[in-house]
């Protein structure tokens, strides 16, 4: 409960000396008829520092450093991109990103550009039947290097999407 506590106090004093911007999380799963949609706020620090919470700090996405921990009600995953290749090139594009650095290279990731946009697919390779993830979308601006939307793809259709305004 102290660790807890004391996570929370250091996100929360974070929180505070950083700018946010909002956000909508959808939630779509393919065997339910309606997306389950919320709204939140994201906060980005330099240099690889994101947390996206939505439903009233009920549901969070955190990347701090190489540690990436995704809570869902009361399910907490955490996972190191070190120890975890699915999360390694995830991490890179989102540090490049958040420093305003070029997109690294590399076979899992594929860029695009369209009216103004950037699409940076990452797609982890390995073994398939242990990722969370089957690929990841980061949209950005191409001008201002502002995030956009970040999807992240499931299996069988289903995936989370985060829309920053």
């Amino acid at each position: 409960m102290k660790k807890l506590i004391l996570i929370l106090s250091f996100i929360i004093c974070h929180l505070s000396l950083s700018v946010a911007q909002n956000v909508t999380r959808t939630q779509h799963r393919t065997a339910i008829s309606q997306d389950a949609v919320s709204t939140g706020s994201m906060t980005v620090r330099k240099p690889d520092y994101i947390c996206i919470s939505t439903d009233n700090g009920k549901e969070q996405l955190i990347m701090e450093g190489t540690k990436f921990t995704m809570t869902m009600g009361s399910k907490k995953h955490t996972t190191d991109s070190r120890k975890n290749a699915q999360f390694a090139t995830f991490h890179e594009v989102l540090k490049a990103v958040i420093n305003n650095q070029p997109i690294p290279e590399g076979e899992e990731v594929s860029v695009t550009t369209k009216n103004g946009q950037k699409l940076i697919t990452i797609t982890p390779q390995g073994k398939k039947k242990r990722q969370l993830f089957t690929s990841f979308e980061l949209t950005i601006d191409s001008k201002t290097s502002a995030m956009r939307r970040l999807r992240m793809n499931e299996r069988k259709g289903n995936y989370t999407e985060y829309t920053f305004k």
